[in-house]
């Protein structure tokens, strides 16, 4: 009888042991396909244009999505190293026509049908940056007061390209600049009741987040990886920049690295 249940308990050993290694496979498998599944899928760069018809210092910006990326709102520009604002060099056609692909029918409440509204939040930092429109204090623009065609276009899908051409006078040494927004993305800092009375906070949720690099006119040629550098107001009131990012979460996965070069 002792042998007997000695050997019933090593085949049940020996069973559990089958089931472990499969479930063990199993497991493996499935973590596979969900790493496999967050991966974005490398695809040919968009190429895009804008200030083709001027003179001016050729610059190529390069942009790789990340894994948050959703149709983003972003605008790109240079300034001096002291900070102070030079050009627009591209700003996505929602925010530069001031018409999105929602209206805004007041009270919170959004169009299905696109039409005009006003996103003070979107980018405020670039906005309140190139300041007034015309001859008003208004900054963000409307479709009665729009940015150039010359310097906006159509938000790319994924991952794209941009030739530009910095018209204004360069000083040797300047920053590239790009702020990037993706609306409605709430995390459990940036949620839905964290300023329940202001409409312009909700259609933001986690604040713009901008990106930054010194370069060089002299070094053409040479790649510039721009990096974040600290995130807008939370509605858009001002154009403070918070250098603190620790409370961004996917607002980080939007962007995989973005780079610009001086053309020779």
């Amino acid at each position: 009888m002792f042998t007997v249940s000695v050997l019933k308990f090593k085949l049940i050993s020996k069973s559990n042991k089958m089931r472990i290694k499969r479930f063990t496979a199993i497991m493996i498998l499935l973590l596979s396909f969900s790493c496999q599944n967050r991966q974005v899928a490398p695809t040919s760069p968009e190429s895009i244009t804008s200030n083709t018809d001027k003179n001016g210092s050729e610059l190529a910006v390069s942009f790789y999505r990340g894994t948050e990326h959703n149709h983003p709102t972003f605008a790109i520009w240079v300034e001096d190293l002291q900070g102070n604002f030079i050009e627009t060099l591209f700003v996505t056609e929602y925010v530069a026509t001031g018409v999105y692909g929602h209206a805004d029918l007041g009270d919170e409440k959004w169009d299905n049908k696109p039409g005009e509204a006003q996103r003070p939040a979107t980018l405020p930092y670039w906005l309140h940056k190139k300041g007034p429109l015309g001859d008003d204090e208004q900054i963000v623009p409307s479709p009665e007061n729009p940015m150039p065609d010359a310097i906006s276009g159509a938000t790319p899908k994924g991952d794209f390209k941009l030739r530009t051409l910095a018209t204004g006078q360069l000083p040797d040494k300047f920053r590239v600049l790009m702020e990037i927004n993706q609306p409605w993305d709430w995390n459990e800092y940036w949620h839905n009741n964290r300023y329940p009375d202001n409409a312009e906070y909700k259609t933001s949720c986690q604040p713009a987040l901008v990106y930054a690099v010194r370069v060089d006119e002299n070094e053409k040629g040479r790649e510039y990886f721009l990096n974040p550098i600290g995130h807008s107001h939370y509605d858009g009131s001002t154009g403070e920049l918070f250098t603190d990012i620790t409370t961004l979460t996917t607002a980080k996965d939007i962007v995989h690295k973005v780079s610009v070069t001086i053309e020779e």
